[in-house]
């Protein structure tokens, strides 16, 4: 048996005005993803539990099976791992966005104008020249594009950070508790220096945002939870990073992108090469979600088509060859449209067993309104029911 997941990564929605009502999965053309889910198993899954943040870090530990009520201990040390950043135990990580702020203390932009890794590279650089390096425990590291991580002492974790991506058109809401002035100085502290690096670069980007700390998680390796040997594509740090911690190989895949340039068909191809000697697969594409930041009704809709047409699809026509499968479908949070950012409302699921018929669903938002909503982090031992796994 092989098993497959997928995650469009907040491709769930809510009613748009833009689309009379609709969401993005009722308006996008997905004749394969229609026909698989007439004879899977469809319903809605909660992938962010109660008191946690919506975010994809939470999201994509249910979706690998852990609960993150139980794991979760951050969104940083996720990335950190990913980036091959090792924590001590009196060490925490940060995110470190790049973001653009205005005169006026408005978040104008919470990804800096999306610039280039070659970009900000030399400003994370500069940033660590001037700022860490080590010097009071401070370490700046370089991520992808805006996405960076700083790692600091312990006892700087105690504060609540807002992400900037539920800032954009608003003021700046500055870090709050114990640890909120040594925070709210190095980001201070980082606007001369990132003006001067980012003029040099081309990049619009005014200062850095610290959020999602968190201390390493340590999470059981996911064969012998489950069972399974398996590898991941994404081109997003936090899931790669969930892959080491769980010991999931991370594949390197060109034209795997965090943006709409993405290579659906690479990440695919990798996939059912991977099939060949390993039975799990996890796929992940950033698109949906991004275009769901950007507020980009159109994006979205072109981004699950592609999903349709480039994975779906081909998978589908691919995997018997492989013999009996499964692929879950769900993505990891919902990024609506008309907000910009992630909610934690429950989003649709899809189980399908090439064995098995199911009762057959609408794989929408309004077409599994009426389904109780069932833990995500519960599905993927269903989906692996059979093989040797301890849960």
């Amino acid at each position: 048996m092989k098993y497959v997941v997928l995650v469009p990564d907040g491709c769930a929605d809510e009613p748009f005005d833009g689309f009379d009502g609709r969401t993005p999965l009722q308006v996008a053309e997905m004749p394969h993803l229609r026909a698989m889910a007439a004879r899977s198993e469809v319903g809605r899954a909660a992938v962010i539990p109660e008191g946690l943040p919506p975010g994809s870090d939470v999201g994509n530990l249910s979706i690998l099976g852990y609960d993150p009520a139980e794991f979760h201990t951050g969104r940083a040390p996720i990335e950190a791992a990913a980036m091959g950043v090792e924590l001590a135990a009196d060490e925490v990580a940060y995110r470190c966005n790049l973001v653009t702020l205005d005169a006026d203390g408005m978040m104008v932009d919470f990804a800096a104008g999306h610039p280039s890794s070659e970009q900000s590279h030399p400003i994370v650089a500069a940033l660590d020249a001037a700022l860490g390096g080590g010097r009071d425990g401070v370490r700046f590291y370089p991520g992808v594009e805006y996405r960076h991580l700083v790692v600091v002492p312990r006892d700087w974790a105690d504060a609540a950070c807002t992400p900037p991506h539920d800032l954009t058109g608003r003021p700046a809401v500055w870090p709050l508790g114990p640890a909120a002035g040594k925070l709210r100085a190095l980001m201070d502290a980082s606007r001369p220096i990132v003006a001067h690096a980012a003029a040099a670069v081309g990049s619009s980007a005014t200062q850095i945002w610290l959020w999602g700390q968190g201390r390493r998680p340590h999470l059981p390796r996911f064969a012998d939870r489950f069972g399974v040997e398996g590898r991941l594509t994404s081109a997003v740090d936090l899931v790669r990073g969930l892959g080491v911690l769980a010991g999931i190989e991370v594949l390197d895949v060109p034209g795997a992108t965090a943006g709409f340039d993405n290579d659906y068909g690479a990440q695919r191809n990798a996939c059912l090469a991977s099939l060949t000697d390993r039975d799990f697969f996890l796929l992940h594409v950033e698109a949906t979600d991004e275009a769901g930041h950007q507020q980009d009704a159109a994006a979205k809709v072109a981004s699950l088509e592609a999903w349709d047409r480039e994975i779906v699809g081909p998978l589908l026509e691919a995997l018997p060859a492989h013999g009996a499968f499964r692929v879950l479908l769900l993505p990891d949070h919902a990024t609506p449209l008309h907000l910009g950012t992630h909610t934690s409302d429950p989003v649709p699921y899809l189980l399908f067993d090439s064995e098995v018929d199911g009762p057959g669903g609408d794989y929408t938002e309004a077409g599994v309104a009426g389904c109780p909503p069932v833990p995500a982090h519960t599905l993927m031992a269903r989906m692996t029911a059979g093989a040797s796994h301890i849960v």
